[in-house]
C-alpha cells in the first residue's frame, strides 16, 4: 500500500520520517510488534517509556489514518478495540532490526531489553522473514508458520530479566 505524499519533497526519506519520525509512533509500533500489545490498556499499561495516554491515543488515531495500524471491535468487550499491524507495518522489521543494531552500538541499552535486538542482528535477513511470516499470521490471519520468531525473542527477554533480578 503507497502512502499518500503529504511532505515538503519526495525523498523517500523525508516520507518515511514524515509517517515515523516522532518517538512515539515508533514506541506504539514496536510495542504492537515485539511485545503484541493489540489494546489501548495494554499499551498504555506496559509502556516502559510511561507514554502519556493523550499522546497514546493521538498516535493510535495517526497510525491507524496512515495505514500501519488497524483496529477492530474486540469481540470480548464492546467498549474495547484490537489494533493490528498492517502490511506496510510488518515490512518495518529490517528497519527496526537495524535500528536496534544500530542502538546496541552506540548507545548503552539495557541488557534485558536489547536482546531481541541483538537476536534479530545475529539472525539477519533469514529471522527478519521468518518474523514478519509470523507478524502476518498473528495480524493479517495467515497462516500459522512453524517456527515461532516471536516466541524465540519473547523467551531470550524474559531469560535476561531472570537473570538481571538474581
Amino acid at each position: 500500500m503507497a502512502m499518500a505524499q503529504t511532505g515538503r519533497s519526495g525523498c523517500p526519506i523525508n516520507l518515511t520520517l514524515e509517517q515515523l519520525g516522532d518517538r512515539w509512533s515508533l514506541v506504539v509500533i514496536r510495542d504492537v510488534m515485539f511485545g503484541n500489545r493489540r489494546s489501548y490498556g495494554e499499551l498504555l499499561a506496559q509502556s516502559e517509556e510511561r507514554i502519556a495516554s493523550n499522546i497514546l491515543a493521538d498516535r493510535l488515531k495517526r497510525l491507524t489514518a496512515s495505514g500501519l495500524l488497524t483496529r477492530r471491535p474486540d469481540p470480548t468487550h464492546r467498549q474495547k478495540v484490537i489494533y493490528s499491524l498492517t502490511e506496510a507495518a510488518i515490512q518495518l522489521v529490517p528497519l527496526l532490526a537495524h535500528m536496534g543494531a544500530w542502538g546496541r552500538r552506540h548507545t548503552r541499552p539495557s541488557k534485558e531489553l536489547s536482546v531481541r535486538a541483538e537476536l534479530l542482528e545475529q539472525g539477519g535477513a533469514p529471522l527478519w522473514n521468518a518474523f514478519m511470516e509470523e507478524l502476518h499470521h498473528l495480524h493479517l490471519g495467515s497462516p500459522r508458520p512453524a517456527r515461532s520468531v516471536f516466541g524465540e525473542l519473547q523467551a531470550a527477554y524474559e531469560k535476561a530479566l531472570v537473570k538481571r533480578s538474581r
